[in-house]
């Protein structure tokens, strides 16, 4: 039986559609910016905590938009399924990389089917929808 991982990230698009993947500390995959949500966190709540405290960036609840919900696999933990909320938003704050984070990238929607190093649940779920607008 996989463990569940209940997540929530952020779909961050810079004004040229590009979005925003981050690459977390002894991890191969990039992701979207975001985590796990604390106990009696809701997942807005968890995508704000998570996007401050890895990327300083301080969003407004009233800025970020409920996605949907996606499962699928895991990126970095074996016999994981991960359960994300997600949620899209735009920002004229530059992202730092903080906490966990390793390395950050803006991503060409386009050039992601070309990398082996693009999440499962992002390159499956969650990039289809931005490669047809």
């Amino acid at each position: 039986m996989p463990k569940i991982l209940i997540i929530a990230a952020l779909r961050l698009l810079d004004p040229s559609g590009r979005i925003l993947l981050v690459r977390k500390r002894q991890t191969t995959m990039f992701m979207q910016p975001g985590g796990k949500l604390e106990p009696g966190e809701s997942p807005e709540a968890a995508v704000l905590r998570e996007v401050h405290e890895e990327l300083d960036l301080r969003l407004a609840p009233e800025n970020v938009e409920f996605l949907g919900r996606w499962d699928g696999p895991a990126a970095n933990e074996e016999d994981t399924e991960i359960v994300a909320y997600l949620f899209g938003a735009t920002s004229n704050q530059a992202p730092r990389i903080q906490a966990e984070i390793e390395e950050m990238m803006w991503l060409d929607p386009d050039d992601a089917i070309r990398r082996n190093d693009i999440a499962p649940l992002l390159r499956e779920y969650v990039l289809p929808p931005l490669l047809k607008s």
